[in-house]
């Protein structure tokens, strides 16, 4: 059964998780997925303090909003201010699920070495929402109302939220040699107990992960 691996505090989250991002990198032309949103900015700022190599990596981002009005919303933008301005990747190596060459053909997760999640508030990993099929590849999605409720802090107001997204899928996800899901805030316990530890369920996407063979779960109040 999974284990939830506490750490003391935010920053020591980011920590942890960039030695293993660091080890990944030792690994001839490693492939990463990426997450975005608050919780990995600790694991992003530690990254680039740590001046790595990335010249041979390649990554894959989870999502990507459609028909997003807000460009300094985009998950791409958050990438390239967070993480990607700052380290040597080859720009052509950077791939997001809605970039029109790649997608739908690429099978996003396949030989991906390490995979790096965050969870939300309903269990949804990426943009898989509740009801999601464990069997689902990469897609175009609606957003829950609740999603959509959570991240208008990050837009003007809610209605400049986009309703939909192009979301990497489960089975591309499950597909990762090695998966890390990081939560942050006591606001983020109970549902990533319940991923973890309770029933493996549609209605908890990241419940699935429970039946990953090279899995690991961290928190951080």
């Amino acid at each position: 059964m999974s284990k939830i691996k506490k750490i003391k505090n935010y920053w020591e989250l980011g920590y942890q998780i960039a030695d293993i991002v660091e080890h990944t990198l030792t690994l001839p032309e490693p492939k990463l997925i990426l997450p975005t949103g608050s919780t990995p900015l600790s694991l992003y700022k530690e990254l680039v303090n740590r001046q790595l190599d990335w010249s041979s990596v390649t990554t894959y981002n989870l999502d990507e909003y459609v028909d997003n009005t807000i460009q300094d919303q985009s998950y791409r933008y958050f990438m390239v201010e967070n993480l990607f301005k700052h380290i040597n990747m080859d720009e052509d190596n950077i791939y997001f699920p809605g970039d029109t060459a790649v997608w739908p053909q690429m099978d996003y997760g396949i030989g991906v070495d390490l995979c790096l999640l965050g969870i939300g508030g309903n269990g949804h990993i990426a943009f898989n929402e509740p009801g999601s099929s464990f069997q689902s590849e990469t897609r175009i999605v609606d957003l829950t109302e609740e999603t959509i409720k959570d991240n208008s802090r990050f837009f003007p107001t809610i209605d400049d939220v986009p309703t939909q997204a192009v979301t990497m899928g489960l089975k591309p996800i499950l597909s990762s040699k090695k998966i890390i899901i990081m939560a942050n805030g006591k606001h983020k316990k109970d549902i990533l107990e319940q991923a973890m530890y309770g029933d493996i369920t549609e209605d908890i996407p990241a419940s699935i992960l429970q039946t990953h063979t090279n899995m690991e779960a961290f928190y951080c109040d």
